[in-house]
């Protein structure tokens, strides 16, 4: 009979692999979530992961519990464990071993899966080895399954909605920049509003506020933040964003806290010409020959092992996103409306904040997928039985799988957001912000309920009603891309529960088992 910290070593491998699954959620489905930002040029990908470090973790540790609660124990039977808890371990290894194999593989050839689906298949699959059909809890797939197919479409509805208001109040008139201006803050407030709704509501692990008695305590607290940050935009962000794009006032950033008292600063300095003729020529021979200078001199320099490690860390940061289109995609992008300039770069400041929320709401549903499976390995191994679905998830787990998801996207989530990025649509600031806010809302709303639902398929769901209505209809879309993508979703599922059950199968007959 199994007694506490016995099977160390199976502790330690799913330790292992539950880091490499956390790894590969951050390097593919982060990356489905800021490919928008990216397209659109709101952010660069260098800022985009410096945002997901923060708010892929923060969602992690503070609203990554409820989801993770169904992962670990909501697919299972573990009743059938119950006189060998030590079998329920190695499945949950053998399912972090087949989801996580599965989706570093996938994230190198830049497809964008669905680490849910890789997860609950690598778990359906070595539930099914170990005690066939019987081991699988049905009604939980089934609730899961559900979710995959809602999911998709209600972001899709609630970006529709978010983007048809600001067509039809906002980009198709004339003077679509003084309406940005006075829409803005509207946005901004809306958007905090909903985000520390479910914040303070969901809560921590630990939060008294969470409880459903309390749902409209946190309402009040939401529309009071949210107020308060549409008067702040509006006396501050409205007249700074007026003078930096329509005026070009040479504005810093800081400015932005105090502009009512900030005098005219002056126009953004124009371009300088570039030379032209024998002077340009020469100036660029003289520059190519000391760029070859200096990289024949770099190459003798042996480097050491602390520039290697930072150059394998940075390595993501340096990557092209947006590379060269194809005929397909060129095409996808001729037939969307352009919008006023002036007023798409209006939008980016909002889509920055919303690239946080989208960011926030991915680490609040999509760290369950790694650190469930963990979650209630730790628990055997720290109490020799099944009964994991009364321990709450230790916190030391949530910022486990946080910190992976953050590594994982700054190191190789760049493969994704090429495949994503402008080639499924044609992304401008304000289709980004408006794929981004209700993707944010459909996680975090199903995140709220339990539902360990993919941000692929949200992301994705939006993005398509954007392709949709973005003027061109359904040549609007790279229906080539979406169906690559599908082919990928449907793929997942058997990939990495087949994976799983031939792992626990070979293990299980492991002498240090039986």
């Amino acid at each position: 009979m199994m007694q506490v910290h016995d099977f160390t070593f199976l502790f330690g491998i799913g330790l292992f692999f539950a880091f490499m699954d956390a790894y590969g959620i951050g390097a593919n489905d982060v990356a489905n979530s800021f490919a928008t930002s990216v397209g659109s040029g709101s952010i660069t990908l260098a800022q985009a992961l410096i945002i997901a470090c923060f708010c892929e973790f923060g969602g992690a540790f503070l609203l990554g519990a409820n989801t993770t609660e169904t992962i670990k124990g909501g697919i299972v039977e573990t009743s059938l464990y119950k006189a060998q808890p030590e079998i329920l371990m190695l499945t949950m290894v053998c399912a972090l071993i087949g989801s996580s194999t599965w989706v570093l593989f996938a994230t190198s050839r830049g497809w964008p899966v669905s680490t849910t689906h890789a997860i609950v298949g690598a778990i359906c699959g070595a539930g099914i080895s170990a005690f066939g059909s019987d081991g699988i809890q049905w009604s939980g797939i089934t609730k899961i399954v559900l979710s995959w197919v809602v999911s998709p479409v209600c972001a899709g509805i609630v970006c529709a909605l978010i983007f048809g208001a600001t067509q039809f109040l906002v980009l198709r008139h004339e003077n679509s920049f003084q309406r940005g201006l006075i829409a803005i803050p509207a946005y901004f407030g809306i958007a905090l509003t909903v985000n520390v709704f479910y914040i303070i509501f969901k809560g921590a692990p630990d939060s008294s506020l969470k409880s459903d008695s309390n749902v409209g305590i946190a309402v009040g607290i939401a529309l009071g933040v949210g107020a308060f940050v549409f008067l702040w935009c509006f006396f501050f962000l409205r007249p700074f964003l007026r003078r930096r794009i329509q005026d070009s006032e040479n504005l810093r950033w800081f400015h932005l806290f105090y502009i009512p008292f900030v005098k005219p600063q002056g126009k953004v300095p124009e371009v300088v010409e570039e030379k032209s003729g024998k002077a340009a020529d020469a100036d660029l021979e003289a520059g190519e020959g000391k760029a070859d200078a200096s990289l024949v001199e770099l190459e003798t320099k042996e480097k050491s092992f602390a520039q290697k490690f930072k150059g394998a860390l940075t390595h993501g940061l340096t990557q092209e996103v947006n590379i060269s289109h194809d005929e397909n995609t060129n095409a996808v992008h001729d037939h969307a409306t352009k919008y006023d300039r002036d007023t798409e770069r209006l939008f980016s400041a909002v889509q920055v904040i919303t690239a946080c929320f989208t960011s926030f709401a991915h680490g609040s549903n999509d760290v369950a997928n790694a650190i469930g499976p963990l979650a209630t390995i730790f628990y055997i191994w720290e109490n020799a039985n099944i009964d994991v679905k009364k321990a709450p998830v230790p916190v030391w787990i949530l910022a486990f799988g946080g910190i992976a998801i953050d590594l994982g996207l700054m190191t190789y989530g760049y493969h994704v957001m090429r495949t994503l990025g402008n080639k499924m649509t044609y992304m401008s600031p304000t289709r980004g912000f408006s794929a981004e806010m209700g993707t944010s809302i459909t996680i975090l709303t199903c995140s709220k309920l339990g539902l360990p639902v993919s941000s692929t398929h949200c992301i994705t769901g939006a993005t398509s009603a954007i392709g949709l209505m973005s003027g061109g209809g359904f040549k609007s879309l790279n229906w080539r891309l979406l169906l690559g993508v599908f082919a990928g979703w449907i793929a997942t599922l058997p990939a990495a529960g087949v994976v799983a059950g031939l792992m626990f199968a070979f293990v299980s007959r492991s002498p240090m088992l039986v």
